[in-house]
């Protein structure tokens, strides 16, 4: 969100271009009668994310809106959900890197690049908050602590954790993102989003021996997508819950579906049944 809300700003800050004014204080000398006069300033049209708005189509997700000129359906996984128009500012303007973009993906595909990454983060981060409490913690030791990994609260575990082992994940992510930009460099205008060279193919890694015919693989990549989605929505449902009591999202499901305290004491007040 920070990535494409910063990409927003200032896409249109640079869009925007304020008039200028010259003043000329004392004497200064006469106008030459015989100069030519200025040209008219050049105005270079409207701005990308004018166009795109301006040739809007129907959206899918949102039957009562619009979606802009950019998502027209070609790309998978596009039902037309842009209602801030993220997708209109192009990269360009920010992104100097990879000597200028020249031959490098375009616009949507970093977009693109950016919610499968994000939304695969999210995934593992969704299998963090509910695997500990669901199958048990790593043991600790007399080295990192007895209760170094007890903690099922993720939000209480990351303070909890020893510094080194969250030095690992940082190590294995940056080296991840050393490779995945090698790719990217090394693909140029023919990279597909999201593309680690992992799973079925020549040349990749796979190691389940994944063999899906073109169109079970499309679906496969369209099933990808809609799981980031779900997970970077439920990620901040699951942080946010964290954060309010102090529990686990095992613990409270398991509250939630048992037989409270006072009906098996006491009894229900009312007839079985009703």
């Amino acid at each position: 969100m920070k990535f494409a809300v910063f990409s927003l700003l200032v896409g249109s800050a640079v869009a925007f271009q304020a008039p200028t004014m010259t003043f000329s204080l004392g004497k200064g000398k006469k106008p030459n009668k015989k100069t030519k006069k200025e040209a008219a300033p050049k105005f270079s049209g409207a701005s990308p994310s004018a166009e795109a708005w301006a040739n809007s189509v129907p959206s899918t997700a949102l039957p009562f809106a619009r979606a802009p000129g950019t998502l027209d359906g070609s790309m998978l996984g596009d039902v037309g959900f842009d209602p801030f128009g993220f997708s209109t500012v192009p990269v360009g303007p920010w992104f100097t890197g990879f000597e200028g973009r020249n031959g490098s993906p375009s616009d949507l595909t970093w977009y693109r690049e950016a919610e499968l990454i994000h939304g695969r983060i999210a995934q593992l981060a969704v299998l963090g908050f509910i695997a500990p409490a669901l199958f048990g913690t790593l043991p600790g030791n007399e080295w990192t602590g007895v209760d170094a990994y007890s903690n099922t609260n993720p939000v209480e575990a990351f303070s909890q954790v020893p510094g080194l082992a969250l030095l690992q994940i940082f190590l294995f992510m940056t080296f991840l993102e050393i490779r995945r930009i090698g790719i990217i460099k090394e693909e140029g205008s023919n990279y597909v989003a999201g593309d680690l060279r992992i799973g079925q193919g020549e040349g990749r890694w796979n190691p389940f021996g994944l063999e899906y015919s073109p169109e079970q693989y499309e679906e496969k990549k369209l099933q990808e997508l809609k799981h980031c989605r779900l997970a970077m929505v439920g990620i901040f449902g699951l942080w946010a819950q964290a954060l309010a009591s102090d529990e686990s999202v095992v613990d409270q499901l398991g509250a939630g579906l048992v037989t409270p305290a006072y009906y098996a004491k006491a009894g229900y007040f009312l007839p079985e049944g009703i």
